[in-house]
């Protein structure tokens, strides 16, 4: 299959390429920079250089591929407070790459996070792949992405943990918590830190959209959860004791100044099932989970 990947030089599309091509796929990925098409190529891919504001270039490589996946987002503007900005940009892009495939019966893979079903305060259950929302930053991109299975596209969700962790996370959630340490000389949590957050292995991920590619169903709803709940207060631990910072409760009304961006999620509780997508792809995580691969040491290398 030839195959067209937004974000392939990324976190994750650096695990997502090299699996595809392992597995006789074809990788085209859009590159941004020289050194992004380096890192694709490098891989085994070939880069199409272009951005996410080029929708035309973006409906062209779709058109031209047999299946679509879409791994990049503006992250530098959610980080940097412009969290409904990249939402909408994001939900431009994935309306430009499912107008090319509607009709078609390509598979369309889209990311979304399960955050996005957690909810302030406890939980009677894990969240599931049938759990929905009916919209907001983000959630109308997984939506949309979901509804093309009525136009004739082969279209899935991966809702990915918030914390995707290995040796390749160099900007995700988990440096971010533990720069967050170093930096205040605290390794916070929230409440009694109880609250939940599933994680998942990079290339756990990985095989994950892999398999959501060659063979989800259409409209597919998907969880790349492997721990499907980490009582948040046991990672500020790890971090505390590897970053030799105490370990503290943050009140509420400090939590965006500690936390920054992070402040508004880092309490919620998010437990999350992944037990029907085990089921409909026979998916398995096989690599260490969140502990164990904090716990290894890679994410604290040179402190």
């Amino acid at each position: 299959m030839r195959v067209f990947i937004t974000g392939a030089s990324g976190h994750i599309g650096s695990a997502v390429v090299p699996a595809l091509i392992s597995g006789d796929h074809e990788v085209i990925g859009l590159a941004r920079s020289e050194a992004s098409a380096a890192a694709i190529e490098a891989a085994g891919g070939r880069a199409l250089r272009g951005d996410l504001d080029d929708l035309e270039g973006l409906r062209a490589a779709a058109r031209a591929a047999d299946g679509v996946i879409h791994l990049a987002y503006k992250h530098e503007a959610m980080v940097t407070g412009d969290y409904l900005g990249a939402a909408e940009d994001d939900l431009r892009v994935v309306r430009a790459l499912g107008e090319a495939l509607t009709d078609s019966g390509k598979p369309f893979v889209g990311i979304a996070g399960t955050l996005a079903l957690a909810v302030p305060g406890r939980r009677d259950r894990p969240g599931t792949e049938h759990d929905t929302v009916e919209s907001g930053p983000r959630i109308d991109a997984e939506n949309f992405v979901i509804g093309l299975a009525e136009h004739g596209v082969r279209s899935s969700v991966v809702r990915l943990s918030p914390l995707v962790h290995s040796s390749l996370d160099h900007h995700g959630f988990t440096p971010m918590l533990i720069e967050i340490a170093a930096t205040t000389g605290v390794s916070g949590y929230l409440g009694d830190g109880a609250n939940r957050w599933p994680a998942v292995h990079t290339l756990d991920a990985a095989r994950l959209i892999q398999l959501a590619l060659e063979r989800a169903p259409a409209g597919s709803r998907l969880h790349g959860v492997a721990d499907e709940g980490v009582p948040f207060r046991e990672i500020a631990e790890v971090i505390g004791q590897r970053v030799n910072v105490p370990v503290e409760p943050i009140a509420p009304e400090e939590a965006m100044a500690h936390f920054g961006f992070l402040g508004r999620v880092v309490g919620l509780d998010d437990a999350t099932a992944n037990a029907i997508t085990r089921e409909l792809l026979d998916w398995e995580p096989v690599h260490p989970g969140l502990i164990e691969d904090m716990k290894a040491g890679h994410y604290f290398a040179g402190r």
